[in-house]
């Protein structure tokens, strides 16, 4: 009993450290302060025990008849990038949303969500940040997210290019949508494009707080984020709401009690359903609210 009591003292401990750190320090950028990033070993931490099984929220089979196909969506420096299109059959011009896959990458269970989001009417381009590759474990997820970090200016490269495929599907307006490294990704995608994209949804991604940044946001912003999430502390969520709000943005800010990270992801195990229903449903919502339907 002695020893359990110690290392469960020993994780809050660590994590109130880390919350302190990001608090301090997350202000300065999406990458945060210091020479080192550790955002990759903290996800990897909150993904201890997790495997990129099918969640509950990728179970979902679409009722409505749905066109869905692989595309080519961008070229970046002689690549061809590919990406998951679905689209509600019949429809023309229809309102767009990128979909920005979790660490795992561009999954089958990253597909399912794509196809949901078709059957609420939206043309849904899930995009690859991965450069094709996907994780079946966490060294893997980990590998993957940290080698995506030395490029994000051809991230943000891969990003406009699907913003601007969508356009090119007819799309009158687009949205961005992402889970845990999606998350950070869709709100990215957001200071992107200002003036351009009419919405973004995070789910538990990296956060903003410095003001000279987010002044010039002028998409609304959707966040979903959970209480006991120690890989994205409540303190920088909590700071980034206020950024916002005192800069006169439309932020959504939604903090799930007793849920935590992941806990709406498409893969994984840590699925909470009360908050990932509840988060859904208000992520529709969104969705109707600023792209139509």
């Amino acid at each position: 009993m002695r020893n359990t009591m110690t290392r469960s003292a020993s994780l809050s401990i660590g994590r109130l450290f880390t919350a302190l750190i990001l608090t301090g320090c997350m202000g300065t950028s999406l990458v945060g302060c210091g020479a080192k990033d550790d955002y990759p070993e903290r996800m990897a931490e909150e993904h201890k025990a997790d495997t990129p099984v099918a969640s509950p929220a990728a179970a979902v089979e679409t009722q409505a008849e749905i066109e869905s196909a692989t595309v080519t969506y961008a070229n970046l420096d002689g690549e061809e990038v590919t990406g998951f299109l679905a689209k509600p059959a019949g429809i023309e011009n229809a309102p767009g949303v990128i979909v920005i896959h979790e660490w795992w990458g561009l999954n089958e269970n990253i597909e399912s969500m794509a196809r949901q989001l078709a059957e609420a009417g939206y043309v849904a381009l899930a995009v690859d940040l991965y450069g094709g590759e996907v994780a079946a474990d966490r060294d893997k997820a980990r590998e993957l997210m940290t080698a995506s970090m030395d490029r994000g200016e051809v991230l943000k490269r891969n990003l406009k290019e699907a913003y601007a495929f969508l356009k090119g599907q007819g799309a009158t307006k687009v949205a961005s949508i992402g889970w845990c490294f999606g998350g950070g990704w869709s709100l990215q995608t957001a200071l992107l494009l200002p003036g351009e994209l009419d919405g973004a949804i995070i789910y538990y991604g990296r956060v903003v707080t410095d003001r000279d940044q987010l002044a010039t946001l002028t998409t609304p912003i959707l966040g979903h984020f959970g209480s006991e999430d120690g890989g994205i502390p409540v303190a920088g969520v909590r700071e980034f709401e206020k950024a916002l709000t005192e800069l006169g943005k439309d932020g959504r800010i939604h903090i799930y009690e007793g849920a935590d990270h992941a806990f709406a992801n498409p893969s994984g195990t840590r699925y909470a359903a009360e908050a990932a229903t509840l988060a859904w449903q208000r992520t529709l919502d969104f969705l109707t609210e600023t792209l139509g339907s």
